[in-house]
């Protein structure tokens, strides 16, 4: 499908200067996400941020102050929307009335793009409220496949997907997540959301190499990139966002980043919440990645740095795992 008119986004204080546009998308630079708890430091202090993400089911049915806030900061910051219902790989029909409110919201405060999970989040019109993984096979590709066109006819705009962190695989998988996300975004001509964090967390929960992983993404999809931290329970690790993001995560983000050739970035930090000055200035970053050399590439692809290598290496040879996806019944 052919991308649609970008919303014109206002001018934020300090904003990088957005290069080269993927699926009819800018690059606005490092953001943040909007959580209330910065509401009243955000509106008083102006602080210099590129861009704010907002998770849209907190505003499609708010008429109060949330939505009041939001109006606010769209006024000065460009936005972009990141669901957690849309429930794409669902075998429920999909919600217009949710698209609708979707859609709605995004003209409202010119979003930059709308995205949500490579997820599905409930069946019999039931909301787990968890974004629960999908077995990777031609069948769930093809289902997934439609959804996304629906969705985006609908939307009148390229949706953009997150891989998600997972903790389970299924036995009728065919394919691994990273060649499953590659055909989805190519047959769908969908954006891709690379949570590089996400990544690291599924190649330790699940034993692979997360810079294999990169490799095989169609990085000319990527629209946005998400940092956070994570929680390292031994055995596994979780997705907690609760944290500063740990040295092998920004490597592989200096990976990813070069291998695309740029993108938009969001630093995530949904518990344990500082202050926003803390949250900002984690995001900030990205700058000393963005910054240094690229890569090493060969005939195999991109390659991690000799300082951070063993640490991407120990994750497949810390813990023991089940056999890989081929095989597992459900790890």
């Amino acid at each position: 499908m052919e991308p649609p008119p970008v919303f014109s986004a206002p001018t934020s204080i300090g904003c990088m200067v957005m290069k080269e546009k993927r699926l009819g998308y800018p690059n606005p630079g490092l953001g943040v996400g909007l959580r209330t708890v910065h509401y009243s430091h955000i509106l008083s202090q102006r602080p210099s941020v590129d861009w704010f993400e907002i998770i849209s089911e907190n505003y499609i049915d708010s008429q109060g102050r949330p939505r009041y806030v939001l109006d606010q900061i769209a006024e000065h910051y460009p936005i972009v929307m990141h669901g957690v219902s849309l429930s794409i790989g669902s075998i429920d029909p999909l919600n217009f009335d949710y698209l609708q409110k979707l859609k709605s919201l995004a003209s409202s405060v010119q979003a930059l793009w709308v995205s949500d999970h490579l997820c599905w989040t409930g069946v019999a019109g039931r909301n787990t409220h968890d974004l629960l993984p999908l077995p990777y096979n031609d069948e769930s590709l093809k289902h997934v496949v439609d959804r996304i066109r629906i969705v985006q006819d609908f939307l009148e705009r390229p949706l953009v997907l997150e891989n998600p962190s997972s903790y389970v695989t299924f036995t009728d998988s065919t394919m691994d997540e990273a060649e499953f996300v590659a055909r989805m975004a190519e047959e769908a001509d969908c954006g891709l959301l690379l949570d590089v964090n996400n990544v690291y967390v599924s190649s330790v929960n699940h034993d692979f190499d997360p810079v294999e992983y990169l490799n095989a993404i169609p990085h000319k999809r990527v629209v946005q990139y998400h940092l956070a931290g994570h929680t390292d329970m031994g055995t596994h690790r979780i997705d907690t966002h609760d944290d500063h993001v740990i040295d092998p995560v920004w490597e592989l983000y200096r990976l990813a980043q070069h291998a695309s050739g740029g993108a938009a970035t969001l630093l995530e930090w949904d518990a344990n919440i500082p202050a926003f000055e803390v949250v900002h200035a984690e995001v900030l970053k990205a700058k000393q990645y963005l910054g240094r050399e690229h890569p090493v590439v060969d005939s195999f692809g991109i390659q991690a740095s000799a300082s951070v290598q063993p640490e991407i290496q120990k994750i497949s040879a810390s813990f023991p795992h089940p056999v890989h996806f081929v095989t597992a019944e459900v790890e």
